[in-house]
């Protein structure tokens, strides 16, 4: 399963990251590392990004971006 594929307010952990160094590099800087408690907490009105939740903060990831780490 995907980033992408999680529900509002459902939550995943991350399982690895799919994509090129320069994005891997800052995803990694943002806290999403393997084992991380993420949760989408808001979509905006165009649906993209979305709000998650991650370590007593929120960020916004572009869809495109959370097609890319698998969670579980």
């Amino acid at each position: 399963m995907t980033l992408d594929q999680l529900n509002l307010n459902e939550t995943g952990y991350i399982k690895e990251l799919h994509c090129n160094d320069e994005v891997k590099r800052r995803l990694l800087d943002l806290g999403l590392i393997k084992g991380t408690k993420i949760t989408p907490i808001f979509v905006s009105p165009s649906g993209d990004p979305r709000a998650f939740e991650l370590r007593g903060s929120i960020i916004a990831i572009r869809i495109e971006d959370t097609k890319l780490i698998d969670i579980f």
